[in-house]
């Protein structure tokens, strides 16, 4: 073995002594105490769902399935095909990627070809004259080679961007579910108060049928003498009225309808949904323990990701301090003819490490520390932000099912009150017991329970898309890349 393959050799086992070398902090996430239970599920006697099982999981890909809607499943599936936001997110994905790539690529030589054919005339009076005195005016220079450059990572900068950029895709990886999820979940809440307007569109349409039926009856009794023009201005009024809250429910069911069409991709002027009467289900959705919902939501496994993106970051900006050692290499062919270039003895080379070190800076170097290190801080503050927030949203959404199951049952037990007090009401004006007075206040009461029993109704099936999206739908961490750092 010649000197020079010895000090290959060296050199390649001093990088792989020191290859182990990196100046990143222990990736530590910030502690955040978890509830051994959410408070609101500890109501279990008063809520509709139990403590979850080991088996009881929302479906992973089709959590919507839970609803029972076809149309809602159909409609998920042109989202999921169609929508530009999340084909912005996809996108967002893809850049992390490759920007994750082309940082990775550092870890490998770079290998570089070159060839060039040149033609040059030196001055006579050319100070050191190239070939010395009496050489040619005129000469060639032919050369063809392949040059080298491998940067030994010594401190673990290289591989610290690497895993700045690893955890970085993964948290974009993170991001496209959570857009997902919550896309998913606009569309379900959206399609959900469709049909609930739809409900009140019926209940309006009936009672304008019904109101029609009492100016009718009025205007009769007021025709015969028996009642007084005033009961027929208040008759008219209420019916009046009705036609006016289906006006409103129609606006707010249009409005709603197009949106759904921006989610789905289509043009609102082409998009159109059915009216229809929808048996959509209250489902029971396992909530769980809290310490699994940092498994379960995709923007808590982002900002885990970025902490670890941030941490890596660290260690790139501490290697800084130290040298940066390149290994490189150029060998090839040089001649001053084209046609005798590929010879043995026009082989040249060269090899050797290079050595750069920054000897001043003006604090550049302690200023990149001190921004990387508050980066991390930032991060840190932002996972914690993340995880309360989203156990802010769990509880939120749990009393907010409770306490809606409560008010739809008293809700319910008022709508048959006000039913009976409008029959009792229509009957004593019959006999000439009661003014219409009597009438329209109990038809006012009653379209005003009934009305609120059916906005009750989906409330407590939007509360529940809500719990879903703040349980992180069916995503867990399982599918997610594990964060890796930079050792």
């Amino acid at each position: 073995m010649g000197r020079t393959e010895r000090q290959g050799v060296s050199a390649l086992a001093l990088a792989a002594a020191l290859g182990g070398c990196s100046y990143a902090p222990p990736l530590a996430v910030p502690y955040i105490p978890v509830a051994s239970a959410y408070r609101e599920e500890m109501r279990r006697e008063e809520a509709p769902w139990t403590l979850a099982r080991p088996a009881d999981e929302l479906p992973r890909d089709a959590w919507w399935t839970l609803y029972g809607d076809t149309e809602l499943d159909a409609l998920q599936t042109r989202l999921i095909a169609n929508s530009p936001d999340l084909a912005a997110a996809l996108a967002r994905y893809q850049q992390a990627i490759a920007y994750s790539e082309q940082i990775r690529s550092g870890l490998f030589p770079r290998v570089a070809g070159s060839a060039s054919a040149l033609q040059n005339r030196q001055a006579e009076q050319r100070p050191l004259r190239v070939l010395g005195p009496g050489s040619p005016d005129e000469y060639g220079a032919y050369t063809l080679g392949v040059q080298i450059d491998y940067e030994l990572d010594l401190w673990g900068r290289i591989r610290n961007q690497v895993a700045s950029g690893t955890a970085a895709e993964q948290a974009a990886k993170a991001d496209l579910e959570s857009a997902r999820l919550s896309l998913q979940a606009q569309l379900a809440d959206h399609y959900i108060t469709l049909r609930g307007l739809d409900r009140q569109s019926a209940l309006f349409n009936q009672t304008v049928a019904a109101y029609a039926k009492a100016l009718e009856l009025t205007q009769t009794r007021h025709d015969g003498g028996i009642a007084s023009g005033l009961d027929v201005a208040r008759a008219q009024t209420q019916l009046d009225s009705a036609r006016a809250q289906a006006g409103l429910t129609l606006a707010e069911r249009a409005l709603i309808e197009h949106a759904i069409a921006a989610l789905v991709g289509e043009s609102a002027s082409s998009f159109s949904i059915e009216p229809r009467l929808a048996d959509i289900r209250l489902p029971q959705i396992p909530a769980g323990l809290p310490s699994t919902l940092l498994q379960r939501r995709p923007d808590i496994a982002a900002a885990q990701r970025r902490i670890a993106a941030a941490n890596a970051t660290i260690g790139v900006a501490r290697a800084a301090w130290f040298p940066a050692v390149t290994l490189s290499g150029v060998a090839g062919f040089q001649s001053t003819t084209g046609g005798s270039l590929l010879r043995a003895s026009n082989v040249f080379w060269t090899l050797g490490p290079s050595l750069l070190l920054t000897l001043f800076d003006a604090g550049r170097r302690e200023a990149e520390l001190a921004q990387t290190q508050a980066v991390l801080d930032e991060t840190g503050a932002r996972y914690r932000s993340v995880v309360l927030g989203a156990f802010q949203q769990v509880e939120d959404n749990l009393a907010l099912l409770n306490h809606y199951r409560a008010a739809a049952e008293a809700e319910r037990s008022a709508v048959a009150a006000a039913q009976h007090s409008l029959e009792l009401a229509t009957s004593r004006y019959r006999d000439g017991a009661a003014n219409y007075l009597e009438v329209v206040t109990s038809q006012a009461a009653a379209l005003l329970a009934q009305r609120d029993a059916l906005d009750l109704d989906t409330r407590r099936r939007r509360a529940s898309v809500q719990l879903v999206r703040a349980l992180g739908g069916g995503w867990s961490a399982e599918a997610a890349s594990p964060v890796r750092t930079g050792g």
